[in-house]
């Protein structure tokens, strides 16, 4: 389908765009494909190094139960530093 395209088919292409786009537009454009296209090559590439956890490792809120040495560990309830309020006996 492509293969009849000469030079003067991608003249007349890049004319239809400067049309469209504006010439103002089109170095913003290329600016942000190109944005783009960095960001998608470094995602792959950070996440094909990343390392996978592993399925059977416990996470850190399952790991162990919580025992009376951690209760004592705990501060002390706050108290309400406002008076209470007046009966109405």
């Amino acid at each position: 389908m492509l293969n009849n395209l000469t030079g003067w088919h991608a003249v007349l292409i890049l004319v239809v765009i400067l049309l469209l786009f504006g010439a103002g537009k089109l170095p913003a454009l290329a600016k942000s494909a190109g944005q783009s296209a960095r960001i998608l090559k470094s995602e792959l590439r950070d996440g094909a190094t990343a390392p996978t956890p592993a399925p059977d490792a416990p996470s850190a809120a399952t790991a162990a139960p919580s025992t009376a040495a951690d209760a004592s560990a705990d501060p002390q309830p706050r108290v309400s530093s406002t008076p209470p309020p007046p009966s109405t006996a």
